[in-house]
This record gives structure tokens, sequence and C-alpha cells, in this order.
């Protein structure tokens, strides 16, 4: 995708929040929302096979980060197979006490 149509997408989603009414604003809202929940299962999937793609290709963590344009801790959330927010990682473990 170019700049340009991220740009169309972006003017898109401001038009539906001008919307004035709110009962048609929220309407749009709504339906853009539930689309969005479908395309993300497949985009999370077509991120994280890019990341473990460049990774194999030996290419450094903040330079998987700039290409596919999100933060190193990102990636490495990604490499360590995470998904979703902080609630669903692995609970560290306390240290040992001596």
């Amino acid at each position: 995708m170019s700049e340009e149509e991220v740009r169309q997408v972006s003017e898109a989603l401001d038009a539906i929040e001008r919307i004035e009414d709110p009962e048609e604003r929220v309407r749009a809202m709504s339906q853009t929302m539930a689309a969005q929940v479908k395309r993300n299962k497949t985009w999370v999937l077509e991120r994280r096979a890019l990341v473990l793609k460049l990774r194999d290709a030996e290419v450094s963590i903040r330079q998987i980060a700039a290409r596919v344009g999100t933060s190193p801790s990102t990636v490495q959330d990604i490499l360590r197979g995470y998904s979703g927010s902080g609630s669903h990682r692995p609970r560290a473990t306390p240290a040992a006490e001596d």
C-alpha cells in the first residue's frame, strides 16, 4: 500500500468522525470497527510471517521495526510469540532469594 492509499484510508476514517448526526456517526463507527476486527486476524498473521522471515535473514530487530512500521519492542514480542495485551504474556518469575 502506498502512502497515498494510507492517507486515503485515514481521511475516510476522519470523515466518519465528522458525521454530524450522533446515531449515524456511531453506526458508521460500529460498522468500521466490526470490519476491522475481521481484518486484524489476517493482518497480525501477515506481519508475524514477515517479521520471522526478516529475522531468519538476520535483519536486526531495529531494522525490522523500521521496515514494518512498528516499535522494536513489538518486534521482540512477535519473536517471543506474544500476542494481544500484556495480560496475555507469561508472568515474570521472581528472582531467587539467597
